[in-house]
């Protein structure tokens, strides 16, 4: 991740999501998620208005449960793209239903280096995309390893990046399989912009900007 030059952004990347994945997305959070998130988890959104309604957008989160990528998409007010097994993509109807929501496949055991190449190409299909900061999830919520994936993928698409806490996931499923009526609490923070190089000292800064900024956010609680 230590080189300078920067991937030219293709002529025809689009700045929005298809129309169609907007209607699915907006139908699909106003009669299950937001419903769910408001009622059942008692869920508070604060900072929506930080959040660009269109064009380039990498969204980076905290990581405690498998709720977390349509809670945050919920909260974001737009569809957030993240990746998936491939093998989902396998699967007839399955397909077309987490495609139309923005999901792009991802081969298992190929490394971080295709992850985040399908996450540029999710990018550059105008999706605001969705990156994990840790890349993994976390027993507590917090950020324990920030990688530098997100950083080196903004850089490359000259995306910007905005930070978001997922408060209280962790404890959704702490208990047993059946998801507990927890309190949720999701925050998002200023944008911050792309890192002008992908020089690895720009990248960690960046990085670690966007790890601090969460780390305020959840630090702030219920």
């Amino acid at each position: 991740m230590s080189q300078t030059s920067e991937r030219p952004v293709p002529e025809m990347s689009r700045d929005r999501e298809p129309f169609v994945s907007l209607v699915l997305y907006h139908l699909f959070k106003w009669s299950v998620v937001s419903p769910v998130l408001h009622t059942y988890f008692c869920g508070r959104i604060f900072g929506a208005e930080n959040v660009p309604k269109q064009g380039r957008l990498l969204v980076v989160s905290n990581h405690a449960s498998d709720f977390d990528p349509m809670l945050l998409s919920c909260a974001i007010g737009r569809p957030v793209a993240y990746m998936a097994k491939e093998e989902l993509f396998k699967v007839p109807v399955l397909k077309q239903a987490i495609t139309a929501y923005g999901a792009y496949p991802v081969k298992r055991g190929t490394g971080d280096r295709a992850a985040m190449k399908a996450a540029m190409t999710s990018i550059e299909s105008g999706w605001a995309t969705g990156v994990f900061l840790d890349g993994t999830r976390t027993p507590d919520g917090r950020i324990a390893d920030p990688k530098l994936g997100a950083a080196w993928i903004a850089a490359k698409t000259n995306s910007p990046l905005i930070p978001v806490s997922l408060w209280g996931t962790h404890q959704i499923f702490q208990s047993g399989k059946f998801p507990r009526p927890v309190p949720i609490t999701i925050r998002i923070g200023k944008v911050i912009e792309a890192p002008k190089t992908s020089d690895r000292a720009e990248l960690e800064a960046v990085t670690q900007r966007c790890a601090d900024a969460i780390h305020d956010l959840h630090d702030l609680g219920r």
